[in-house]
């Protein structure tokens, strides 16, 4: 009967065995492989990082609730939509005149100092909104109390600025840091129109509003607390201006392009799904269009793209320009809104490697000391192009259909490649190493 070896509780140290002739030592251990840690895990495991993406985040997302809850507010009580966009439109504009100088005075005093008071400002301005609409206040007092939003910080590019800080020198993780950020983005602004619809149909209209408030004002409170990975203030940065810096304005250019894109694609969308009657299905199209963007965010910062931002930004947004011809062609050839749905969360995989290479360039192109400030131009750029997109797809969905408006995100995403492929000055001078 051959030898029996007595069972040992795991992590028990091995014990001599004899078997036949001969003695060997026997593990009873459990054996474990250890995978090394992912792209993403590694980021979230710098000190301090998942704490401020947890407050950012939650900051975040009320950006995509705004400018829903505020239209559904509008509308509901007032009976006019003219009245609603008119609104939403002077609180656009108005973020793209104020937010870059919030972001310069972040760079200059600080995360905590400016960020926090400036989205209590917001936070007043969307309950003042809340309140005109409620007790019925003349309309000329929710232009004034919307356009006080516009001081709401760009959380985004706040979060962005404090990777840089973190990972100075360490050009892959900074990638996979903004793809995480990118995607970031796409998810809050998938999620946010839903939550605010979900909120303001189920409780009351202006449940969206309230809830947003909330949200905006504890993430800043979480985000701000975390000193440790703040970056140091500049007071006095020796840099000039990020506008004026070499490369910038062209990026600007780009980023301007690419926000006609997104700005004529929810318009064009939500009219054609009411043309094939089904209107309410449109949020739900609109969203697989950011999944896609999200879901191609993530990998693309998992992987480690060859050669630089700069030779990698043309290919990206060519990209991007060929597979938003996919939603023309579905809804000229066969006018099929689940087609459509499945066509635009394929063109939606290019929307995020685009922005993370553009996104990277401008950091690398920002003076030293005023990241917040060039990283809000670009968004500045995106809301300017969203403005003109959402003008010029509305004009031709009303004088000529709804499919041809397809056609004008794909002629502003041409229009980006032909501004990508332009000449830049200082590309390759140093700025956009690696």
């Amino acid at each position: 009967m051959p030898p029996t070896t007595p069972r040992r509780p795991p992590g028990q140290a091995p014990l001599p065995t004899v078997t036949a002739d001969s003695f060997v030592m026997a593990d009873f251990r459990p054996r474990t492989r250890r995978r090394p840690p992912g792209p993403y895990r590694r980021l979230l495991s710098l000190p301090g990082a998942r704490a401020f993406t947890i407050g950012n985040l939650t900051a975040r997302l009320p950006m995509g609730m705004f400018s829903l809850s505020a239209v559904v507010m509008i509308a509901g009580t007032r009976d006019s939509y003219a009245l609603a966009g008119a609104v939403t439109a002077t609180g656009l504009a108005a973020t793209a005149l104020v937010a870059p100088w919030t972001a310069r005075l972040v760079d200059r005093h600080g995360q905590a100092r400016v960020a926090l008071p400036a989205a209590l400002v917001a936070a007043l301005g969307s309950l003042a909104l809340l309140l005109c609409v409620r007790h019925g206040a003349p309309d000329w007092t929710l232009f004034a109390a919307y356009a006080a939003t516009a001081t709401t910080p760009n959380t985004g590019g706040m979060a962005r600025a404090r990777w840089a800080h973190l990972l100075k020198g360490d050009t892959d993780a900074l990638h996979t840091a903004n793809s995480f950020e990118q995607a970031a983005d796409e998810l809050c602004f998938m999620l946010g129109p839903v939550l605010a619809a979900f909120l303001s149909a189920t409780f009351f209209p202006e449940a969206g509003t309230l809830v947003g408030v909330v949200l905006l004002v504890t993430g800043m409170l979480l985000f701000t607390a975390q000193r440790s990975t703040e970056p140091p203030a500049q007071p006095r940065p020796p840099a000039k201006a990020p506008f004026r810096a070499p490369g910038v304005p062209s990026l600007l250019a780009v980023c301007l392009a690419m926000g006609g894109v997104f700005g004529a694609m929810e318009v064009v969308t939500i009219a054609f799904a009411d043309a094939q009657g089904h209107r309410t299905a449109a949020g739900v199209v609109l969203a697989l269009q950011a999944a896609g963007s999200c879901a191609a965010g993530l990998l693309y910062g998992a992987l480690k793209p060859a050669g630089s931002a700069a030779d990698r930004l043309p290919w990206c947004v060519a990209a991007m320009t060929a597979l938003l011809t996919l939603p023309l062609l579905a809804a000229s050839l066969t006018g099929s809104l689940p087609l459509l749905a499945v066509t635009l969360l394929v063109a939606g995989m290019a929307t995020a490697p685009t922005m993370v290479t553009t996104m990277t360039l401008v950091q690398r192109r920002t003076p030293a000391g005023r990241l917040n400030e060039g990283m809000t131009l670009a968004v500045t750029g995106l809301l300017g192009g969203i403005a003109c997109g959402s003008a010029a797809g509305g004009w031709t969905v009303e004088h000529v259909s709804a499919t041809a408006g397809y056609g004008v995100p794909v002629t502003a995403a041409a229009a980006a490649l032909l501004l990508a492929l332009l000449p830049l000055t200082g590309d390759r001078a140093g700025q956009d190493r690696a």
